[in-house]
C-alpha cells in the first residue's frame, strides 16, 4: 500500500511539472495587466532578503487568472488564498495542492472578521504581500486590517472609472452585489486612506494601485499624488479606452469639473443612493 502511494505521488508531481513547464511555455504572465512584474520590481527594491516572502491573497478568484500572487506561490512562497465563490475555490484549491506553503480558504471575507482569520493562520504582522480585490467594500477591508496588520507592500483594485480629486467609497454591506461600475473606492480616496495609515501611493496600473508604508521608503522611491498616479497609470494610456471600453458611459467625467462630477456621479447612481459616500 505505502509503495502505491509513493508511486501515486510521483505520479502527482511528475504531471505538475509537466503542467508547471506547460504554462512557463505558453506565458509567465497570470496578472491581469502589468501588475505582476510590477509588484517584482518593489519587492526588490523595497523588501529586505530576509522578508517573511508571504501573500495573502483576498478575492483570490480561481489561483492562476488574473492572479497577483500565483507567481511568488509558485516560487515557493507562504501563501493564503482567499475565495467564497464556490466554482472558484474549487479551481483555487486544486492549483494550489501541489504547494505546501498555499492554503486555500473558502470564506465571505468580512471588515469584522478578517483580522480574526489572518491570526487563525499566524499571519504576520508585517507580511510582505497584500493582494485585494474583492469587487466590493474593499476600502473597509483596508481601513480595519492597516491598524492591526503593516503589510509591506499593497495591491489592491479600485474604482478606475472615478478620478480625483473625487472621493468615492462604498459603504460596508454584508449583502454587496457588484452591479454596472458600482463597487470600490476611487484614487482619492486611497490616497486619503495612506495619508490616515502612514502609506504612500507608489503606482497605479490601470485599475489597481501599489502601496507601501512610509517608513520602508528609500531616498529613490517616489510617492505619487491620486493625480500624478491617476495620470501615469490610466487616464493618458493610449490603450486606456480600448482595455476599458466597459467605462464609456463615465468618460464624460474627464471633461467635467470636480462639482459638476459629483453630481454625474449622484445621477449615474441613483439607485444605489445611500449606499455610497462621493466628496471633493
Amino acid at each position: 500500500m505505502n509503495s502505491k502511494k509513493k508511486l501515486l505521488n510521483r505520479v502527482r508531481l511528475f504531471n505538475h511539472e509537466l503542467e508547471k513547464r506547460a504554462r512557463n511555455l505558453k506565458s509567465s504572465k497570470h496578472s491581469n495587466f502589468d501588475e505582476e512584474q510590477i509588484l517584482r520590481r518593489f519587492i526588490t527594491e523595497l523588501l529586505p532578503a530576509d522578508h517573511t516572502r508571504t501573500v495573502v491573497d483576498l478575492g483570490a478568484g480561481d489561483g492562476t487568472r488574473w492572479s497577483n500572487s500565483f507567481a511568488l506561490v509558485d516560487e515557493g512562497w507562504t501563501c493564503l488564498a482567499v475565495e467564497y465563490d464556490s466554482y472558484k475555490f474549487s479551481k483555487l484549491a486544486r492549483a494550489y495542492r501541489h504547494y505546501p506553503g498555499a492554503f486555500a480558504c473558502r470564506c465571505r471575507v468580512q471588515p469584522d472578521t478578517i483580522a480574526a482569520l489572518l491570526e487563525a493562520y499566524e499571519v504576520k504582522e508585517n507580511f510582505s504581500v497584500l493582494s485585494l480585490d474583492i469587487d466590493s467594500y474593499d476600502y473597509w477591508m483596508l481601513d480595519v486590517l492597516l491598524p492591526r496588520f503593516r503589510p509591506r507592500l499593497i495591491v489592491a483594485e479600485i474604482n478606475e472609472k472615478i478620478p480625483p480629486p473625487i472621493k468615492f467609497v462604498v459603504k460596508y454591506n454584508p449583502d454587496f452585489e457588484m452591479t454596472h461600475h458600482f463597487y470600490g473606492f476611487s484614487i482619492a480616496s486611497a490616497a486619503e486612506l495612506c495619508e490616515r495609515h502612514g502609506y504612500a501611493l507608489l503606482a497605479l496600473e490601470y485599475n489597481n494601485v501599489f502601496l507601501a508604508p512610509l517608513e520602508i521608503l528609500t531616498s529613490t522611491t517616489e510617492s505619487l499624488t491620486a493625480d500624478a498616479a491617476y495620470r501615469r497609470g490610466y487616464l493618458e494610456r493610449s490603450d486606456r479606452q480600448e482595455k476599458f471600453r466597459q467605462n464609456l458611459d463615465m468618460e464624460i467625467l474627464h471633461t467635467l469639473t470636480p462639482a459638476e462630477g459629483l453630481r454625474f456621479i449622484s445621477d449615474f447612481y441613483r439607485r444605489h443612493t445611500g449606499e455610497y459616500d462621493a466628496s471633493i
